[in-house]
Parts: structure tokens; sequence; C-alpha cells
């Protein structure tokens, strides 16, 4: 009885600790690198058994993170180079991009929305692009620390990169057994490891799905019957982007397809929210099925967790809302209190 007891006290502290550092990330605004470290080490753990079946052993697993170590750098220099590329061909100047582009398309769509919604809208683009500047001048200070936020955020994802590498090479490589609380410890951090593959990769799943079916919205369906939608391509590459958020990235891209839509005609974008609703129905069935098959939690329950730790903690806490909330689950299933 003893024993059970020490058991049971060593099983809670590892999960006030648990929580004591889920908090942390958080509160310390470390969810990059947490979720940085975390994907690295799902990767390696992924490579590993495909790697095993030519390299016996250990090395595997050296191989993989090493693998994975050239694949991420090469992948960040192809982005930025592909990114800087894309925008140069698709946007073009940027000195240019509000008067040649964003301008006529904002115009274009405000004419065909209803009077009742362009009356308490600005009356021309050049007002629009005043107030923006005077806005921009009123947060001139907030403006300056968004470069900072941003190198700060890189190097916690490339510390974070560097972490899950150390812990994927250092996991299962045997040794003595783990101390009772290292034990429990390792639990719940594979337990967090799984709620991530389960989310993450799901929701992969979900957003390239989504950004298939813009792309032959936009790309295939609409050129047919002769449309031309501005900007096409750069929307398609956004709803790949904004749809790992789940449910609220796909509300984003409809919103930005639809307004574009609306720049060709009123027709076009009644045609492309049309669309964006169905899509929209698909993506509660896909988050039902692969999602919720994951971790048995219904589309609710996911908007919900991510409205709380919005609300709480910002973007930070929109973005892990759903992998703490499927790393609760899991616990709490362990335990069998669900």
């Amino acid at each position: 009885m003893g024993l059970q007891d020490s058991t049971d006290r060593i099983r809670i502290a590892s999960y006030i600790l648990a929580g004591i550092a889920l908090l942390g990330f958080l509160e310390l605004h470390l969810v990059s690198a947490l979720l940085a470290g975390l994907l690295v080490f799902e990767v390696v753990e992924g490579l590993i058994p495909l790697i095993r079946r030519l390299v016996p052993g250990e090395r595997a697993r050296l191989i993989a993170v090493v693998l994975v170590a050239v694949v991420v750098v090469g992948a960040i220099v192809l982005l930025v180079v592909a990114t800087l590329d894309f925008y140069r061909r698709d946007i073009g100047d940027p000195r240019q991009l509000w008067d040649a582009k964003l301008a006529p398309l904002v115009d274009k769509a405000r004419e065909q929305l209803p009077a009742w919604i362009t009356t308490h809208l600005p009356d021309s683009v050049t007002e629009l692009r005043a107030q923006s500047m005077e806005l921009a001048h009123k947060h001139a200070g907030d403006l300056q620390l968004v470069g900072t936020h941003a190198a700060r955020m890189f190097a916690h994802i490339l510390i974070g990169l560097v972490l899950g590498a150390i812990v994927a090479i250092s996991h299962g490589s045997g040794g003595r057994p783990a101390r009772p609380l290292a034990f429990e410890l390792t639990t719940r951090t594979t337990r967090l490891a799984d709620a991530f593959h389960n989310i993450i990769f799901a929701q992969l799943k979900i957003s390239a799905i989504n950004t298939a079916l813009a792309a032959i919205f936009l790309l295939v369906a609409l050129p047919l019957f002769g449309v031309q939608v501005p900007l096409a391509k750069t929307l398609v590459i956004v709803t790949f982007i904004v749809g790992l958020l789940p449910v609220v990235g796909n509300l984003i891209s409809n919103t930005l397809i639809t307004v574009a839509g609306l720049s060709v005609s009123l027709w076009v974008g009644v045609a492309a929210l049309g669309f964006l609703v169905v899509v929209h129905k698909l993506e509660y069935f896909l988050n039902a099925r692969i999602v919720g098959g994951q971790i048995r939690a219904r589309t609710w329950e996911l908007l919900v967790a991510m409205l709380v730790f919005e609300a709480a903690f910002g973007l930070a806490g929109l973005v892990a809302g759903p992998i703490y909330y499927a790393y609760l689950k899991s616990e709490l299933e362990a335990e069998g209190l669900v």
C-alpha cells in the first residue's frame, strides 16, 4: 500500500511539473521553440524505422538526425529563395503593389458591395491609405518591435530545432533504468509528442486538401470560364499557410478569396463565397474524421480550446490550444476519467 501511495505521489508530481512547463512555454513566449523541437523529434522518430532497414542499430537514429538537419537547413534556404522569387514574379515591385494591384482590387470589391456596407467603409482607396498611414504613425513604436520579435522568434525556432535533435538522439539510447520521477516525466513528454503528432500532421492533411480545392477553383475552374482572379497563386499559398490553424485558418482564407472574387464581379464573389461555404463544411467533416478520429475530439471542442487559449495567451495560445487540449485529453483517457 505504501509503494502504491509513493507511485501515485510521483505521478501527481510529474503532472504538476508538466503543467508548470506547458504554462511556462506560453508565459515566456517559447511556444515556437516547443513546436520546432517537437517537429524535429517526430520527424526523426518517423524516419528511424525506414533507415534501420539499411543501417541496423542505434546509428540509424544519428543518421536520421543528420538527415533532418540537412533537410531543414536546405528547406529554409529554398523557402527563402522561392518566396523572394515568387514575390518578385507574382506581386512585383513592392512600391507599386498598392497602386497597381491592391488599390484596384479593393476599389472593385467595394463597388460590388451593398450600400449599407459601403457606408461604413472609407470613401476611397486614397482615404483608406491615409488612415493606414496615420495608424502606422501612431503605432510606429510597436511596428519597430515587429522586427525584433521576428528575429527573436527565429532564434527560438533554431534553438528548438537543436534541442529537438538532441532529445531525438538521446531518446531510446539505452543506459540505466530511469528513476521513477524521470520515468513519469518521460511518459508526459511522450504523450505531448503524440498529441502534437496527431494535431499537426492531421491538420497538414486538411490544409493540403483545402489548398488543392482552392487551387482547382482559382487556377482551373474560373479560368475555364474566362475569369482571372487577382493574386490567385498568392491566395493559394496563403490558403495552405493559414490552413494550418484549425477552423480559424479556413475562415481567413475564405475572406481573402471572397474579396478577391468581388474585385472581378459580384457574381464571381458570390460563386467564390458559395464554393468556400462548401469547403468550410467539408473542413468540419475532415476535422471530425481526421483530427477528431486521432484524438477522439469533436470540432467544437477544439474551437472552444482555441478561443479560451487565445483569450488567455494571444496568438501563441491560438496555435498551442489544440495541441494542449489533445495532450490533456490523452492524459485524462490514460487515467480512465474520460
